[in-house]
């Protein structure tokens, strides 16, 4: 695969819970404030946060000054960043029109607003087979992201890229798509939605060792030393697909065989809560986060592999 250019800085100290093994950073999905960047930082350090993902699927409210500034002081307190893009902000289009165009526009300027924060990352949805094989579908998607990737290279937006493991079973985007796409281009990674694949397996994530086996998958293909980009959360299903995220608690999604998954890993982790509520991300992030006596503090290492 292709070495990731450097466009976008990064996070000038290590955070979050060590553990034995590489960190954990965790954090919420949406900017706790909009009222300014210290406001936002402030809140986000008071509850323990070591990340938090810059929430623009409903649409641009974050102007590059604010960026600016929120990276700074994110990156001050050792808090990771990365930028969701709008929901309409997905390719694989089967013609080159108003929407596509418009799809570009905004991944272009959500990777502006990453570069100005210092983003590790833009998370985008992976689009739809539009009536298409999934092969066709998956080779569309691959095609339009390289060519935005030569677009945001002349622009000095070359940050990685993200796409999303989507949560309805016959939808593109299920685990092996994302994988296959992040597999074809070096430069994006897969985030894995384990509350997505929780609903899409009606509940079958519930052992230490199917997390694993997905974490592994992930790791197989991303470059050494880039952390895992984890969305998680309990959630409603129906039929195999999707219908709300939920409380922690009310579903039957946990977080202790995520946790078990990650200490098999030397790669680092970014663990984004998409809970609709504070109290649920703060469970996630004390479990995530709990001492475990039996890693052994010599597996702390850099990059990617098991232990």
């Amino acid at each position: 695969m292709r070495p990731v250019p450097g466009a976008a800085r990064r996070p000038e100290r290590p955070s979050g819970s060590v553990r034995g093994v590489a960190a954990i950073r965790i954090g919420p999905a949406r900017v706790p404030s909009r009222d300014g960047p210290e406001r936002a930082v402030a809140l986000l350090e008071e509850r323990g946060y070591t990340a938090c993902e810059i929430d623009c699927e409903g649409g641009f409210w974050m102007d590059y000054p604010f960026a600016d500034r929120f990276g700074e002081l994110a990156r001050e307190a050792g808090i990771a960043l990365s930028v969701h893009a709008p929901i309409a902000a997905f390719l694989g289009h089967r013609e080159r029109e108003k929407k596509y165009r418009m799809a570009v526009g905004m991944l272009d300027h959500s990777a502006g607003i990453a570069v100005a924060a210092g983003a590790e990352l833009v998370v985008f949805h992976p689009g739809f087979l539009l009536e298409r094989p999934r092969e066709e579908a998956l080779a569309a998607v691959v095609d339009q992201l390289a060519d935005l990737r030569d677009r945001l290279e002349r622009k000095d937006r070359a940050v990685p890229f993200g796409v999303e493991i989507m949560g309805r079973v016959r939808d593109f985007g299920t685990a092996e798509d994302v994988l296959a796409i992040a597999a074809e281009l070096g430069w994006v990674r897969p985030v894995l939605d384990f509350a997505h694949l929780h609903a899409t397996s009606d509940g079958a994530f519930t052992a230490t060792e199917t997390f694993a086996d997905v974490l592994a998958a992930a790791d197989r293909i991303q470059e050494p030393g880039t952390p895992f980009h984890v969305h998680f959360s309990d959630i409603a299903y129906a039929n195999r697909n999707e219908t709300k995220h939920l409380p922690y608690g009310e579903g039957t999604l946990r977080a202790e065989p995520l946790r078990e998954a990650l200490d098999r890993f030397r790669r680092p982790a970014t663990v984004v809560s998409e809970s609709p509520d504070e109290d649920s991300s703060q469970t996630i992030r004390a479990v995530l986060l709990a001492e475990r006596a039996d890693v052994p503090a010599a597996a702390a290492v850099e990059g990617g592999g098991r232990r």
